[in-house]
């Protein structure tokens, strides 16, 4: 018994149906190992990056020392001492009640100083950026904006891997602007806040 070609044609064309299907399996799965494999040398390379970044880099700087504190406000020198009396007999007087200093009018509360505001108020400089900051005894825009030019190089050098982006964000002159309260010229040059 001889089978007719049309039963040969289709086993064949089955055959080349199930080889055309394994060949895309088999394509699919070696793509998802490929991905698989970059991405794990990806990671690898990054840990060694950065396990050769830490070794190279220098421990940290010690902590600059805090702003000095402000001036005292001065005080009133005491009343120099009444002069003796030439008499002798000791004479009385009622002495003038001393009327009490006039308290300063209760102006409407001003709310907390511009300078109080947290460094996190600028342009460029995030949550890491405050925590660094924090750590070298920054954390108001008035502390950074009583900064001159040396403390401000000087801090920005300390910043580790956040280097130079003091000057490149122009964080002085944001702070400046937000210290002195100039809310209206800080937006003109920076944008909304």
């Amino acid at each position: 018994m001889r089978p007719d070609t049309d039963t040969l044609t289709t086993i064949a064309l089955a055959l080349i149906a199930v080889v055309a299907v394994l060949t895309i399996l088999g394509i699919l799965w070696g793509a998802r190992l490929k991905r698989q494999r970059v991405a794990a040398e990806r990671i690898e390379e990054e840990v060694v990056a950065r396990d050769q970044q830490a070794a190279a880099a220098p421990s940290p700087p010690p902590p600059p020392s805090p702003l000095p504190p402000p001036p005292p406000l001065p005080v009133a020198p005491p009343p120099p001492p009444p002069a003796p009396r030439a008499n002798a007999d000791p004479v009385v007087e009622a002495a003038p009640e001393p009327k009490p200093a006039p308290k300063p009018a209760a102006a409407t509360p001003a709310g907390p100083s511009p300078a109080d505001g947290p460094v996190t108020q600028l342009k460029g400089l995030g949550p890491k950026l405050a925590e660094r900051l924090a750590e070298l005894g920054v954390t108001t825009v008035g502390q950074l904006a009583a900064l001159d030019q040396a403390e401000a190089e000087a801090l920005d050098a300390r910043l580790g891997p956040f280097t130079g982006r003091m000057n490149r964000d122009r964080w002085l002159e944001q702070a400046r602007f937000l210290a002195a309260g100039d809310r209206a010229g800080f937006e003109a040059v920076f944008g909304k806040l």
